[in-house]
């Protein structure tokens, strides 16, 4: 990998035969290596910046927002739960729920490994009814953005945040779920630029037949509908220290929740090949990120030393049934390397 910071012009050539294609793409390099780190650093998050769940069924749950509390108290609450390697639990709500946090140190991009990890409670399906189904159960995909503090000034430049490019990114229709989620009626698209806008209601229900229509979202795609309220969580689904609307902006995934009973009563969401929080089982490879993933805007690819900040989102919109909304939950993240983890990249 280039050492030195700048713009490089890269050329791939595929052929078969007399027949060949060449891809040019832009990598642009944004400083030289860092020092490596010293003095007993942390390897887990040791601040939060900002934490704004959407509508979901853990909101004001995990954590417990309580009357009276302010974005800084949400903050540190949220710190308490996953800071520290103290492995609680945060839910992020439905699609755009974010929580952003910082580390004592520079997680290192180390070339050809993996660099951190996200914790989730991603699990496999037990008693699914199909039994060929594709790996999965109840993997709820966070997408993950990361930031190099480049000008040393201790918090992340809106210019500054890159993200990280999982499968769905690079091509959905390679998921191995894909084309059941296209049968099954399923938005399988990848929405780049997506924008959804959640609306405060005026009142909770006070009947089951009004939790179908609960709080109002609408898309930027035209679409519209509600999260729905159901009898395991009775507690405002609405942050409630947030303003009348929140809108939330990113990259919505496919729809990986399937309704595997044909009832409503079994849903399955199925594991993401790579890239994703919440989206495989801690201890596996796949549940590791290598920063070299990193895209900008564009979806160029970006080489950043390392990484300072992580945000990370809640990356699908979608009701699934008895199982209410998708929800990114997170239990924190890890620096690989002090923890002397070695885990390839992805060929």
């Amino acid at each position: 990998m280039a050492g030195n910071a700048g713009e490089y012009r890269l050329s791939l050539r595929v052929s078969q035969g007399e027949i060949s294609f060449d891809y040019i793409f832009t990598l642009r390099v944004l400083s030289e290596e860092i020092p490596p780190v010293t003095g007993g650093k942390s390897a887990y998050i040791t601040k939060v910046l900002d934490f704004m769940p959407a509508a979901g069924q853990f909101t004001n749950q995990l954590p417990l927002y309580e009357a009276g509390d302010t974005q800084e108290i949400m903050n540190e609450k949220v710190l308490k739960a996953i800071g520290n390697n103290q492995r609680s639990m945060i839910s992020l709500g439905g699609f755009g729920g974010y929580v952003v946090v910082g580390f004592d140190h520079t997680i290192e991009n180390v070339p050809g490994k993996r660099d951190f990890r996200v914790l989730g409670n991603a699990f496999d399906a037990a008693d699914n009814p199909d039994p060929d189904a594709p790996q999965g159960g109840s993997c709820e995909p966070g997408v993950i953005r990361v930031a190099y503090d480049a000008n040393k000034n201790g918090v992340p430049d809106e210019d500054g945040w890159y993200e990280i490019a999982g499968s769905a990114h690079e091509d959905p229709t390679q998921e191995w779920w894909y084309e059941k989620a296209k049968k099954a009626g399923n938005d399988v698209n990848t929405w780049f630029d997506y924008e959804i806008t959640y609306y405060r209601p005026e009142k909770e229900p006070e009947s089951a037949e009004e939790w179908e229509t609960y709080i109002r979202w609408e898309d930027n795609q035209g679409n519209a509908g509600y999260k729905v309220k159901n009898q395991h969580h009775t507690q405002s689904y609405y942050p409630l220290w947030a303003g009348g609307q929140i809108t939330f902006q990113g990259t919505c995934l496919p729809q990986n929740g399937i309704d595997e009973s044909g009832t409503g009563e079994y849903y399955a969401l199925y594991r993401f090949r790579y890239g994703y929080a919440d989206n495989e089982v801690n201890t596996r490879e796949e549940s590791a990120i290598d920063i070299d993933w990193a895209v900008d805007r564009k979806g160029e690819k970006i080489h950043l030393p390392g990484v300072d900040f992580i945000k990370i989102y809640t990356g699908v919109n979608q009701e699934n049934g008895r199982l209410g909304e998708c929800s990114t939950e997170i239990a924190g993240i890890e620096d690989l390397h002090i923890l002397g983890i070695e885990i390839d990249t992805r060929k």
